[in-house]
């Protein structure tokens, strides 16, 4: 990858945006895991999951995403749309820049971009959550 996640400094955002994705990480993303799988189906099927060995992204309406302690927010950005940035904070760069060299270089999108832990993840293999890829999720962090 020729951008660096930490090319960069962040800053808090002056007014957090409305939320559109839950994203967690370690044990936060196993208890994020465990409440989808307790949520109504309904409110379920509206939303889109993906996951890494160590995160979990949610993402759909702000008023369906699950809450579980350790959670954060993310959303996307105008400026750079397909860039998913945390609710609270922002880059000192110009998103618009930044954004296009990220898509460049992971020939990707949508991307999230995160501060802590500092990292680009590709999300473009979200699905909708259903108990099957819940069930795959569990798998491939069991290793299985």
């Amino acid at each position: 990858m020729s951008v660096s996640a930490r090319a960069w400094t962040w800053r808090p955002r002056s007014t957090p945006v409305e939320p559109q994705a839950a994203v967690a990480w370690g044990d936060a993303a196993r208890h994020l895991h465990a409440r989808l799988r307790l949520m109504p189906v309904e409110q379920a099927s509206r939303l889109q999951a993906t996951a890494n060995r160590d995160m979990l992204m949610v993402s759909g309406a702000a008023d369906d995403l699950p809450w579980v302690d350790g959670v954060a927010y993310a959303a996307t950005d105008a400026r750079a749309p397909g860039l998913w940035l945390p609710t609270r904070w922002e880059p000192e760069v110009p998103i618009d820049l930044l954004g296009q060299a990220l898509f460049n270089a992971f020939s990707r999108a949508p991307l999230l971009l995160w501060r802590d832990p500092a990292v680009v993840i590709p999300l473009d293999r979200q699905l909708p959550v259903t108990a099957q890829h819940l069930q795959k999720i569990d798998a491939y962090w069991a290793g299985r």
